[in-house]
């Protein structure tokens, strides 16, 4: 009885074992996928702030809380099992869906950084924040969680991607794992930032002249906050992006390109303490400049063809200009708030 009792517990040690081992397996791989999809991640954070831009103040959490629902739907219910069937019976499409993705990153970050260099504002920055009522902040988060659907994917994919000898259940797992805490961190620091003009709005009213000279210091630093996040969103964008198309053209037969980028890196991996970060920092570069010439590319091919499709044009062809100012968001005014209107 007692060897039975004995083995019994030494099943449920080997089990206990074997559990802790695939705990830490799905940490890892989810710590791997996560870590890839990171530039994307930037400029999801980056992006997401500019659609509660104008809002009043008190819709701009419960706002969030709807994107951050509607991306976590995205990605459990519709990209998760769309991936995992593909992974499962069209492994071979992978590659091709990441490297369309890629192509898409290039593209955003090469047009972003094309209009910075001609002096021109996104249409996101020249919209002015309207006077809506509670449709137009409707229309708000489905534009937010469909650009959301987007950057999910490509987020997905190249998480998927760096775990794909893992087994179907772990790439589940793990992938559920990445989906929860990439959403999480992203709506998280998305809500913080919006908030934090407030919250240094509030420090300006006590008592001590450390809180107000904070509380300043956060009001007047934001904007310059949201611009560096944004820059490093559009980096992020094409060294992501370049290093996808390299990757893939690699996998694909076409090793020049990713072979000339290690023969760069190579020199400094030997420099000791920081040759490990100079030989990733080439890498970076290349790739970015990689990202910048393919999403040239793609802007000479795509531009030609929106200016000669009927895209984004209504009556008197200001249609898109005014979903996007709906987008800008809306601050309500004394008007909206008066019982006679």
């Amino acid at each position: 009885m007692s060897g039975g009792l004995v083995a019994l517990l030494d099943d449920v040690a080997a089990l206990a074992r074997i559990a802790a081992a695939s705990v830490d397996d799905v940490a890892a791989g989810a710590a791997k996928a996560g870590a890839k999809a990171a530039g994307v991640v930037i400029d999801d954070a980056a992006v997401t702030p500019q659609y509660v831009s104008g809002a009043d103040p008190s819709r701009e959490l419960p706002m969030i809380k709807r994107i951050f629902w509607g991306s976590l739907r995205n990605k459990l219910l519709i990209i998760l099992p769309a991936l995992l069937l593909i992974s499962a019976f069209l492994p071979g499409a992978i590659p091709f869906i990441l490297m369309l993705g890629g192509t898409y990153l290039c593209y955003e970050g090469a047009e972003k950084v094309w209009h910075k260099l001609r002096g021109h504002h996104s249409a996101d920055e020249e919209a002015p924040a309207v006077e809506r009522g509670p449709e137009a902040e409707t229309k708000v988060i489905k534009g937010a969680i469909t650009t959301d659907f987007i950057l999910s994917c490509e987020i997905m994919v190249i998480s998927m991607n760096e775990v794909a000898g893992d087994s179907l259940l772990s790439r589940a797992i793990i992938l559920v794992v990445v989906a929860l805490v990439i959403t999480v961190l992203v709506y998280g620091a998305v809500g913080l930032i919006v908030k934090m003009d407030d919250i240094g709005l509030h420090l300006t009213t006590k008592d001590s002249a450390r809180s107000k000279r904070f509380g300043e210091l956060l009001v007047k630093g934001m904007p310059a906050v949201l611009a560096a996040i944004t820059a490093i969103g559009t980096i992020a964008m094409l060294w992501v992006g370049g290093h996808i198309m390299l990757q893939g053209a690699h996998d694909l037969g076409w090793h020049a390109p990713y072979d000339l980028v290690h023969a760069l890196e190579h020199p400094f991996v030997g420099i000791a303490v920081v040759g490990g970060f100079l030989a990733w920092l080439v890498n970076t570069l290349c790739s970015a400049v990689v990202g910048v010439v393919w999403g040239i590319a793609v802007m000479a091919v795509v531009h030609p063809l929106l200016k000669a499709l009927p895209l984004g044009k209504g009556k008197g062809g200001h249609e898109e200009g005014d979903v996007r100012a709906e987008l800008a968001g809306y601050r309500p005014t004394k008007r909206d708030h008066d019982p006679g209107h």
